[in-house]
Protein backbone atom coordinates (compact mmCIF):
# COMPACT_ATOMS: atom_id res chain seq x y z
CA UNK A 1 0.00 0.00 0.00
CA UNK A 2 1.45 3.29 -0.71
CA UNK A 3 2.46 5.62 1.83
CA UNK A 4 0.93 9.22 1.86
CA UNK A 5 3.99 11.38 2.87
CA UNK A 6 1.96 14.82 2.46
CA UNK A 7 1.65 15.47 6.49
CA UNK A 8 5.02 15.95 6.37
CA UNK A 9 5.25 18.63 3.95
CA UNK A 10 5.04 21.45 6.85
CA UNK A 11 7.83 20.08 8.55
CA UNK A 12 11.05 22.31 8.82
CA UNK A 13 14.30 20.47 8.86
CA UNK A 14 17.58 21.58 9.62
CA UNK A 15 20.67 20.23 8.79
CA UNK A 16 24.26 21.57 10.42
CA UNK A 17 25.95 21.31 7.53
CA UNK A 18 23.98 24.09 5.58
CA UNK A 19 24.04 26.45 7.85
CA UNK A 20 27.03 29.06 7.65
CA UNK A 21 28.11 31.31 10.50
CA UNK A 22 30.86 33.75 10.79
CA UNK A 23 34.33 31.97 11.17
CA UNK A 24 34.80 34.01 14.92
CA UNK A 25 30.91 32.67 15.65
CA UNK A 26 30.82 29.37 17.16
CA UNK A 27 28.15 27.29 15.57
CA UNK A 28 26.75 25.31 18.15
CA UNK A 29 26.22 28.73 19.86
CA UNK A 30 24.42 29.93 17.23
CA UNK A 31 22.22 26.86 16.69
CA UNK A 32 21.65 26.65 20.35
CA UNK A 33 20.37 30.36 20.08
CA UNK A 34 18.00 29.97 17.06
CA UNK A 35 16.71 27.09 18.77
CA UNK A 36 15.89 29.22 21.44
CA UNK A 37 14.63 31.29 19.36
CA UNK A 38 11.94 29.40 17.74
CA UNK A 39 10.53 28.07 21.04
CA UNK A 40 10.75 31.21 23.05
CA UNK A 41 8.25 32.59 19.48
CA UNK A 42 6.55 29.36 19.58
CA UNK A 43 5.71 30.00 23.67
CA UNK A 44 4.80 33.50 23.06
CA UNK A 45 2.49 32.64 20.30
CA UNK A 46 0.57 30.41 22.35
CA UNK A 47 -0.06 32.53 25.18
CA UNK A 48 -1.24 35.41 22.82
CA UNK A 49 -3.55 32.52 21.38
CA UNK A 50 -4.77 31.83 25.38
CA UNK A 51 -4.89 35.63 26.01
CA UNK A 52 -7.13 36.85 23.09
CA UNK A 53 -9.57 33.34 23.41
CA UNK A 54 -10.18 34.63 26.95
CA UNK A 55 -10.59 38.18 26.19
CA UNK A 56 -13.00 37.05 23.47
CA UNK A 57 -15.22 35.16 26.12
CA UNK A 58 -15.28 38.19 28.79
CA UNK A 59 -16.38 40.42 25.79
CA UNK A 60 -18.87 38.26 24.83
CA UNK A 61 -20.75 38.47 28.17
CA UNK A 62 -20.18 42.02 28.22
CA UNK A 63 -21.43 42.63 24.89
CA UNK A 64 -24.58 40.46 26.25
CA UNK A 65 -25.26 42.90 29.26
CA UNK A 66 -25.25 45.97 27.00
CA UNK A 67 -27.70 44.43 25.06
CA UNK A 68 -29.53 43.76 27.85
CA UNK A 69 -29.02 48.04 29.10
CA UNK A 70 -30.41 48.57 25.48
CA UNK A 71 -33.50 46.85 25.84
CA UNK A 72 -33.59 48.27 29.79
CA UNK A 73 -33.68 51.60 28.52
CA UNK A 74 -36.35 51.46 26.28
CA UNK A 75 -38.68 49.48 28.22
CA UNK A 76 -38.04 52.24 30.58
CA UNK A 77 -38.54 55.02 27.69
CA UNK A 78 -42.08 55.78 29.05
CA UNK A 79 -40.43 56.90 32.68
CA UNK A 80 -39.11 59.95 31.29
CA UNK A 81 -42.22 61.50 30.10
CA UNK A 82 -42.68 64.74 31.88
CA UNK A 83 -39.18 64.44 33.62
CA UNK A 84 -36.89 67.86 32.93
CA UNK A 85 -34.50 67.48 35.51
CA UNK A 86 -31.24 66.13 35.03
CA UNK A 87 -31.16 63.90 38.35
CA UNK A 88 -34.62 62.40 37.46
CA UNK A 89 -33.18 61.12 34.08
CA UNK A 90 -30.01 59.91 35.69
CA UNK A 91 -32.40 58.09 38.29
CA UNK A 92 -34.20 56.32 35.39
CA UNK A 93 -30.78 55.45 33.95
CA UNK A 94 -29.85 54.21 37.63
CA UNK A 95 -33.07 52.04 37.11
CA UNK A 96 -31.97 50.27 34.24
CA UNK A 97 -28.50 49.27 34.62
CA UNK A 98 -30.22 47.74 37.86
CA UNK A 99 -32.49 45.55 36.32
CA UNK A 100 -29.44 44.49 34.01
CA UNK A 101 -27.38 43.81 37.37
CA UNK A 102 -29.76 41.72 38.54
CA UNK A 103 -31.14 39.31 35.66
CA UNK A 104 -29.75 36.28 36.46
CA UNK A 105 -30.11 35.09 33.31
CA UNK A 106 -26.87 36.85 32.13
CA UNK A 107 -25.38 34.02 34.02
CA UNK A 108 -22.48 34.73 36.62
CA UNK A 109 -21.76 37.99 37.50
CA UNK A 110 -18.16 37.16 37.56
CA UNK A 111 -16.41 36.59 34.44
CA UNK A 112 -14.84 32.79 34.07
CA UNK A 113 -11.39 32.59 35.97
CA UNK A 114 -8.28 32.98 33.08
CA UNK A 115 -5.95 30.50 31.94
CA UNK A 116 -2.77 29.82 33.84
CA UNK A 117 -0.77 32.67 32.64
CA UNK A 118 -3.12 35.39 31.03
CA UNK A 119 -3.99 38.74 33.03
CA UNK A 120 -2.25 37.06 36.21
CA UNK A 121 -0.99 40.88 37.24
CA UNK A 122 -4.52 42.44 36.42
CA UNK A 123 -7.95 42.68 38.86
CA UNK A 124 -10.62 40.74 37.45
CA UNK A 125 -13.52 43.21 38.11
CA UNK A 126 -17.38 41.65 38.10
CA UNK A 127 -19.66 42.09 34.88
CA UNK A 128 -21.68 44.84 37.14
CA UNK A 129 -18.64 47.06 38.05
CA UNK A 130 -18.14 47.03 34.32
CA UNK A 131 -21.64 48.08 33.84
CA UNK A 132 -21.11 50.47 36.35
CA UNK A 133 -18.05 52.47 34.73
CA UNK A 134 -19.44 52.58 31.40
CA UNK A 135 -22.44 54.33 32.72
CA UNK A 136 -19.75 56.56 34.21
CA UNK A 137 -18.25 57.20 30.98
CA UNK A 138 -21.47 57.83 29.27
CA UNK A 139 -22.61 59.82 31.96
CA UNK A 140 -19.70 62.46 31.53
CA UNK A 141 -19.95 62.38 27.79
CA UNK A 142 -23.68 63.52 28.51
CA UNK A 143 -22.68 66.04 31.04
CA UNK A 144 -20.76 67.85 28.24
CA UNK A 145 -24.09 69.26 26.60
CA UNK A 146 -25.40 71.11 29.46
CA UNK A 147 -28.41 72.02 26.74
CA UNK A 148 -29.52 68.33 26.84
CA UNK A 149 -32.68 67.80 29.17
CA UNK A 150 -35.99 65.81 29.46
CA UNK A 151 -35.51 62.80 26.64
CA UNK A 152 -33.40 64.59 25.04
CA UNK A 153 -30.87 63.89 28.07
CA UNK A 154 -32.21 60.34 28.08
CA UNK A 155 -31.60 59.76 24.07
CA UNK A 156 -28.23 60.80 24.50
CA UNK A 157 -27.71 57.74 27.27
CA UNK A 158 -29.09 55.45 24.80
CA UNK A 159 -26.81 56.89 22.14
CA UNK A 160 -23.63 56.45 23.92
CA UNK A 161 -24.09 53.42 25.10
CA UNK A 162 -25.08 52.63 21.79
CA UNK A 163 -21.61 53.96 20.62
CA UNK A 164 -19.92 51.56 23.46
CA UNK A 165 -21.55 48.59 22.00
CA UNK A 166 -20.21 49.69 18.52
CA UNK A 167 -17.06 49.61 20.37
CA UNK A 168 -16.55 46.11 21.80
CA UNK A 169 -17.24 44.67 18.30
CA UNK A 170 -14.69 46.21 16.60
CA UNK A 171 -12.80 44.91 19.07
CA UNK A 172 -14.03 41.54 19.16
CA UNK A 173 -13.65 41.61 15.31
CA UNK A 174 -10.07 43.16 15.62
CA UNK A 175 -10.05 40.01 18.42
CA UNK A 176 -11.13 37.41 15.23
CA UNK A 177 -8.69 38.38 12.57
CA UNK A 178 -5.91 38.29 14.89
CA UNK A 179 -6.33 35.07 16.74
CA UNK A 180 -6.70 33.44 13.01
CA UNK A 181 -3.49 35.16 11.87
CA UNK A 182 -2.13 33.47 15.12
CA UNK A 183 -3.57 30.00 14.89
CA UNK A 184 -2.88 29.75 11.30
CA UNK A 185 0.65 30.60 11.94
CA UNK A 186 1.00 27.84 14.46
CA UNK A 187 -0.60 25.12 12.73
CA UNK A 188 1.99 25.94 9.92
CA UNK A 189 4.42 24.05 10.95
CA UNK A 190 4.64 20.25 12.87
CA UNK A 191 5.50 20.47 16.01
CA UNK A 192 6.00 17.16 18.95
CA UNK A 193 2.92 18.67 20.50
CA UNK A 194 0.92 18.68 17.08
CA UNK A 195 1.50 15.14 15.94
CA UNK A 196 -1.53 12.72 17.16
CA UNK A 197 -1.19 9.91 14.68
CA UNK A 198 1.66 7.11 14.21
CA UNK A 199 1.65 3.88 11.31
CA UNK A 200 -1.72 2.65 10.71
CA UNK A 201 -1.88 -0.55 12.03
CA UNK A 202 -4.65 -3.59 12.17
CA UNK A 203 -3.31 -5.47 15.14
CA UNK A 204 -5.93 -4.60 18.21
CA UNK A 205 -4.42 -5.21 21.58
CA UNK A 206 -6.57 -6.52 23.75
CA UNK A 207 -8.11 -5.00 26.97
CA UNK A 208 -6.11 -5.42 29.99
CA UNK A 209 -8.90 -5.76 32.74
CA UNK A 210 -8.53 -2.52 35.22
CA UNK A 211 -8.16 -4.10 38.55
CA UNK A 212 -8.60 -2.46 41.98
CA UNK A 213 -5.25 -2.05 42.66
CA UNK A 214 -3.89 -1.38 39.87
CA UNK A 215 -5.93 2.01 40.16
CA UNK A 216 -4.98 2.54 43.11
CA UNK A 217 -1.57 2.63 42.55
CA UNK A 218 -1.87 4.43 39.42
CA UNK A 219 -3.49 7.39 41.70
CA UNK A 220 -0.70 7.79 43.93
CA UNK A 221 2.86 9.48 42.29
CA UNK A 222 5.86 8.15 42.42
CA UNK A 223 8.49 9.58 44.53
CA UNK A 224 12.31 9.44 43.52
CA UNK A 225 13.68 9.24 47.03
CA UNK A 226 10.30 8.21 49.11
CA UNK A 227 12.37 8.11 51.96
CA UNK A 228 13.51 11.16 52.67
CA UNK A 229 11.90 13.59 55.81
CA UNK A 230 10.71 16.69 54.24
CA UNK A 231 8.20 14.73 51.38
CA UNK A 232 6.42 13.43 54.67
CA UNK A 233 2.96 15.50 55.66
CA UNK A 234 3.54 18.04 58.43
CA UNK A 235 7.55 17.85 57.81
CA UNK A 236 9.47 21.69 57.67
CA UNK A 237 10.27 22.71 53.97
CA UNK A 238 13.72 22.71 53.04
CA UNK A 239 15.86 25.10 52.41
CA UNK A 240 14.93 26.12 48.39
CA UNK A 241 11.41 26.76 49.58
CA UNK A 242 12.76 29.52 52.47
CA UNK A 243 12.55 32.62 50.54
CA UNK A 244 12.01 35.93 52.37
CA UNK A 245 10.13 37.45 49.15
CA UNK A 246 7.62 34.72 48.35
CA UNK A 247 6.54 33.73 52.18
CA UNK A 248 2.91 34.25 51.02
CA UNK A 249 0.90 32.12 49.14
CA UNK A 250 -1.65 33.46 46.20
CA UNK A 251 -3.89 35.94 48.92
CA UNK A 252 -7.71 34.08 48.79
CA UNK A 253 -11.04 35.33 48.26
CA UNK A 254 -11.53 38.18 51.29
CA UNK A 255 -7.80 38.43 51.84
CA UNK A 256 -7.03 40.02 48.53
CA UNK A 257 -4.83 42.96 50.74
CA UNK A 258 -2.07 43.91 51.99
CA UNK A 259 -1.36 42.25 56.02
CA UNK A 260 0.89 45.29 56.91
CA UNK A 261 -1.78 47.56 56.08
CA UNK A 262 -4.07 49.30 59.09
CA UNK A 263 -7.40 51.19 58.81
CA UNK A 264 -6.79 54.97 59.20
CA UNK A 265 -8.46 56.75 62.75
CA UNK A 266 -10.99 57.88 60.42
CA UNK A 267 -12.07 54.87 58.82
CA UNK A 268 -12.62 53.28 62.20
CA UNK A 269 -14.38 55.98 63.26
CA UNK A 270 -16.66 55.26 60.09
CA UNK A 271 -16.53 51.50 60.42
CA UNK A 272 -18.53 52.11 64.21
CA UNK A 273 -21.15 53.37 62.77
CA UNK A 274 -24.06 51.09 63.19
CA UNK A 275 -24.94 48.55 60.76
CA UNK A 276 -27.88 50.12 58.53
CA UNK A 277 -27.37 53.80 60.07
CA UNK A 278 -27.14 55.22 56.37
CA UNK A 279 -28.65 58.71 58.01
CA UNK A 280 -25.26 58.51 59.82
CA UNK A 281 -23.36 57.25 57.30
CA UNK A 282 -24.29 59.87 54.90
CA UNK A 283 -23.58 62.52 57.10
CA UNK A 284 -20.03 60.88 58.08
CA UNK A 285 -19.47 61.15 54.37
CA UNK A 286 -20.45 64.56 54.12
CA UNK A 287 -18.42 66.07 56.62
CA UNK A 288 -15.58 63.72 55.88
CA UNK A 289 -15.05 63.28 51.85
CA UNK A 290 -11.52 62.44 52.20
CA UNK A 291 -12.94 58.70 54.03
CA UNK A 292 -13.88 58.11 50.24
CA UNK A 293 -9.89 56.92 48.84
CA UNK A 294 -9.57 53.27 47.82
CA UNK A 295 -6.78 52.82 51.03
CA UNK A 296 -9.72 53.39 53.09
CA UNK A 297 -11.75 50.54 51.86
CA UNK A 298 -8.80 48.45 52.08
CA UNK A 299 -8.10 49.59 55.72
CA UNK A 300 -11.55 48.85 56.62
CA UNK A 301 -11.41 45.33 55.17
CA UNK A 302 -8.04 44.70 57.04
CA UNK A 303 -9.97 46.01 59.95
CA UNK A 304 -12.46 43.15 59.22
CA UNK A 305 -10.23 40.70 58.96
CA UNK A 306 -8.07 41.08 61.80
CA UNK A 307 -11.30 41.59 64.29
CA UNK A 308 -12.99 38.15 62.72
CA UNK A 309 -9.73 36.42 63.57
CA UNK A 310 -9.64 37.41 66.95
CA UNK A 311 -13.58 37.23 67.51
CA UNK A 312 -14.55 35.41 70.85
CA UNK A 313 -18.35 36.21 70.91
CA UNK A 314 -21.24 37.13 68.78
CA UNK A 315 -20.56 40.78 69.35
CA UNK A 316 -17.32 41.07 67.92
CA UNK A 317 -18.62 39.23 64.71
CA UNK A 318 -20.83 41.74 64.13
CA UNK A 319 -18.42 44.17 64.65
CA UNK A 320 -16.64 42.41 61.89
CA UNK A 321 -19.51 42.16 59.55
CA UNK A 322 -20.43 45.92 60.43
CA UNK A 323 -16.54 46.78 59.00
CA UNK A 324 -17.31 44.91 55.70
CA UNK A 325 -20.67 47.04 55.02
CA UNK A 326 -19.03 50.35 55.85
CA UNK A 327 -16.00 49.63 53.50
CA UNK A 328 -18.74 48.51 50.44
CA UNK A 329 -20.14 52.01 51.41
CA UNK A 330 -16.94 53.64 50.34
CA UNK A 331 -16.76 51.30 47.74
CA UNK A 332 -20.04 51.73 46.00
CA UNK A 333 -19.97 56.03 46.70
CA UNK A 334 -16.32 55.89 45.11
CA UNK A 335 -17.74 54.27 42.01
CA UNK A 336 -20.74 55.78 41.83
CA UNK A 337 -19.24 59.34 42.06
CA UNK A 338 -20.30 62.48 43.80
CA UNK A 339 -23.40 63.16 41.70
CA UNK A 340 -24.69 59.10 42.38
CA UNK A 341 -24.06 58.80 46.28
CA UNK A 342 -27.35 60.79 47.00
CA UNK A 343 -29.74 58.49 44.85
CA UNK A 344 -27.36 55.43 46.01
CA UNK A 345 -28.61 55.98 49.75
CA UNK A 346 -32.01 56.47 48.82
CA UNK A 347 -32.18 53.34 46.67
CA UNK A 348 -30.58 51.11 49.47
CA UNK A 349 -32.69 52.73 52.12
CA UNK A 350 -36.19 51.30 50.26
CA UNK A 351 -37.19 48.37 51.64
CA UNK A 352 -37.44 45.38 48.65
CA UNK A 353 -35.62 47.75 46.37
CA UNK A 354 -33.58 46.16 44.19
CA UNK A 355 -30.43 47.91 44.65
CA UNK A 356 -30.77 47.26 48.24
CA UNK A 357 -30.66 43.48 47.74
CA UNK A 358 -27.27 43.73 45.28
CA UNK A 359 -25.91 45.69 47.93
CA UNK A 360 -26.27 43.27 50.83
CA UNK A 361 -25.82 39.77 49.16
CA UNK A 362 -22.37 41.70 48.22
CA UNK A 363 -21.91 42.71 51.92
CA UNK A 364 -22.80 39.03 52.97
CA UNK A 365 -20.74 37.51 50.32
CA UNK A 366 -17.70 39.19 51.10
CA UNK A 367 -18.20 38.80 55.34
CA UNK A 368 -18.65 34.83 54.39
CA UNK A 369 -15.19 35.29 52.40
CA UNK A 370 -13.23 36.85 55.18
CA UNK A 371 -14.90 34.76 58.00
CA UNK A 372 -14.34 31.50 56.10
CA UNK A 373 -10.99 32.24 55.28
CA UNK A 374 -10.48 33.35 59.01
CA UNK A 375 -11.16 30.15 59.90
CA UNK A 376 -9.10 27.93 57.37
CA UNK A 377 -5.89 30.32 58.93
CA UNK A 378 -6.73 29.43 62.84
CA UNK A 379 -6.98 25.56 61.80
CA UNK A 380 -4.10 25.89 60.09
CA UNK A 381 -2.16 27.52 62.95
CA UNK A 382 -3.81 24.65 65.53
CA UNK A 383 -2.45 21.98 63.46
CA UNK A 384 0.90 23.48 63.29
CA UNK A 385 1.09 24.21 66.90
CA UNK A 386 4.63 25.80 68.06
CA UNK A 387 7.36 24.70 65.55
CA UNK A 388 10.77 24.57 66.97
CA UNK A 389 13.41 26.92 64.88
CA UNK A 390 17.26 28.00 64.91
CA UNK A 391 17.79 31.81 65.43
CA UNK A 392 20.72 34.12 65.80
CA UNK A 393 21.57 36.23 68.38
CA UNK A 394 24.80 38.28 69.35
CA UNK A 395 26.28 36.22 73.01
CA UNK A 396 26.56 39.83 74.22
CA UNK A 397 23.26 42.18 74.07
CA UNK A 398 25.43 44.94 73.21
CA UNK A 399 26.94 43.38 70.61
CA UNK A 400 25.60 43.14 66.86
CA UNK A 401 26.52 40.42 64.49
CA UNK A 402 27.83 41.63 61.29
CA UNK A 403 27.39 39.43 57.91
CA UNK A 404 30.22 39.84 55.43
CA UNK A 405 28.84 38.55 51.80
CA UNK A 406 31.77 37.21 49.30
CA UNK A 407 32.52 38.94 46.38
CA UNK A 408 31.68 36.82 42.94
CA UNK A 409 33.91 34.27 41.93
CA UNK A 410 35.69 36.11 39.08
CA UNK A 411 36.31 38.77 41.93
CA UNK A 412 37.99 36.36 44.39
CA UNK A 413 41.73 37.18 45.18
CA UNK A 414 42.10 34.30 47.86
CA UNK A 415 41.03 30.60 48.27
CA UNK A 416 39.80 31.77 50.93
CA UNK A 417 37.16 34.08 49.43
CA UNK A 418 36.65 31.32 46.44
CA UNK A 419 36.04 28.64 48.87
CA UNK A 420 33.65 30.98 50.68
CA UNK A 421 32.08 32.04 47.65
CA UNK A 422 31.26 28.44 46.63
CA UNK A 423 29.63 28.21 49.70
CA UNK A 424 27.70 30.89 49.31
CA UNK A 425 26.32 29.98 45.84
CA UNK A 426 24.86 26.72 47.22
CA UNK A 427 22.38 28.63 49.64
CA UNK A 428 18.79 28.81 48.42
CA UNK A 429 17.99 32.13 46.67
CA UNK A 430 16.11 33.49 49.71
CA UNK A 431 18.99 32.65 52.02
CA UNK A 432 21.40 34.50 49.83
CA UNK A 433 19.11 38.00 49.51
CA UNK A 434 18.52 37.74 53.18
CA UNK A 435 22.72 37.31 53.40
CA UNK A 436 23.23 39.97 51.16
CA UNK A 437 21.22 42.56 52.55
CA UNK A 438 23.16 42.47 55.92
CA UNK A 439 20.04 42.32 57.96
CA UNK A 440 20.06 39.83 60.86
CA UNK A 441 16.28 39.48 61.03
CA UNK A 442 16.06 38.28 57.71
CA UNK A 443 18.40 35.44 57.88
CA UNK A 444 16.57 34.73 61.18
CA UNK A 445 13.64 34.79 58.85
CA UNK A 446 14.85 32.08 56.35
CA UNK A 447 16.47 29.79 59.42
CA UNK A 448 12.94 29.91 60.91
CA UNK A 449 11.36 28.58 57.76
CA UNK A 450 13.99 25.47 57.48
CA UNK A 451 13.81 22.17 59.73
CA UNK A 452 16.44 22.40 62.77
CA UNK A 453 18.76 20.09 61.01
CA UNK A 454 19.19 22.63 57.87
CA UNK A 455 19.13 25.40 60.11
CA UNK A 456 22.38 24.01 61.83
CA UNK A 457 23.97 22.92 58.89
CA UNK A 458 23.62 26.10 57.42
CA UNK A 459 24.74 27.95 60.36
CA UNK A 460 28.16 25.80 60.39
CA UNK A 461 28.79 26.56 56.93
CA UNK A 462 28.21 30.28 57.85
CA UNK A 463 30.69 29.90 60.25
CA UNK A 464 33.12 28.10 58.10
CA UNK A 465 32.99 30.28 55.58
CA UNK A 466 33.36 33.18 57.18
CA UNK A 467 30.18 34.85 56.37
CA UNK A 468 29.63 34.51 60.32
CA UNK A 469 32.12 33.90 63.45
CA UNK A 470 29.81 32.02 64.89
CA UNK A 471 31.62 28.68 65.77
CA UNK A 472 30.65 29.38 69.45
CA UNK A 473 28.37 31.44 71.38
CA UNK A 474 25.11 30.81 68.85
CA UNK A 475 22.41 30.81 71.77
CA UNK A 476 18.63 28.97 70.10
CA UNK A 477 16.73 31.71 72.08
CA UNK A 478 13.12 29.54 71.02
CA UNK A 479 14.64 26.67 73.25
CA UNK A 480 13.78 26.64 76.93
CA UNK A 481 17.70 26.40 77.46
CA UNK A 482 18.90 29.18 75.60
CA UNK A 483 15.67 31.10 76.86
CA UNK A 484 17.48 30.43 80.76
CA UNK A 485 20.70 31.39 79.11
CA UNK A 486 19.36 34.68 77.24
CA UNK A 487 18.23 36.00 80.38
CA UNK A 488 21.43 34.88 82.74
CA UNK A 489 23.63 36.93 79.67
CA UNK A 490 21.44 39.71 80.17
CA UNK A 491 20.89 39.86 83.92
CA UNK A 492 24.89 39.49 84.67
CA UNK A 493 25.80 40.93 80.81
CA UNK A 494 28.78 38.23 80.85
CA UNK A 495 28.70 34.51 79.88
CA UNK A 496 28.14 31.98 82.33
CA UNK A 497 31.31 30.98 84.50
CA UNK A 498 33.73 33.87 82.78
CA UNK A 499 34.12 37.26 83.46
CA UNK A 500 32.78 40.84 82.13
CA UNK A 501 36.31 41.15 80.00
CA UNK A 502 36.64 38.12 78.79
CA UNK A 503 33.25 37.90 77.40
CA UNK A 504 33.56 41.00 75.78
CA UNK A 505 36.85 39.55 74.27
CA UNK A 506 35.17 36.39 72.84
CA UNK A 507 32.22 38.13 70.83
CA UNK A 508 34.66 40.60 69.49
CA UNK A 509 36.15 37.56 68.27
CA UNK A 510 32.81 36.45 67.03
CA UNK A 511 32.26 39.66 65.40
Amino acid sequence: MPVDYSKWDALELSDDSDIEVHPNVDKRSFIRAKQNQIHQQRQERKHRITTLKYEQVVNDGLLARIDALLKSLDEHQKDVEGKQEAGDIDEVVFDALTDVNSDGSLGSDHPPMPPEGVHTQEERPSYSKMMGALIDQVKTEVDKDISAAGPTRYAAYVKEVGGHKTKVQGLQRDLKVELAKLEKEEGSKITSESIQTGFNSSHVAKAVPVTASSTAKKSQPELLNPSRPGQMQGAETTGSEADIEDAALDPAPGEDFDPDMEASPLAKKFGKIKFGDYRASLDFLGSNPQVLAEKETDGLLVEAFNAQSSAKNRKDEEYARQCVHQALLLQYCRQLGRDGVGLFFKRIQTQNHQARKLFLDDVNTTYARIKERTAELAKIKDDEGEKEQIQLHAVDPGTSINIVTPPPLDQCQTDDERASRQIFDTFPPGLQRALQSGSLDKVNEVLGKMSVDEAEQVVEQLGNGGMLSLEQGVIDATTDEGKKQMEEIERTRKMPGQSNVETVQEVEEMD
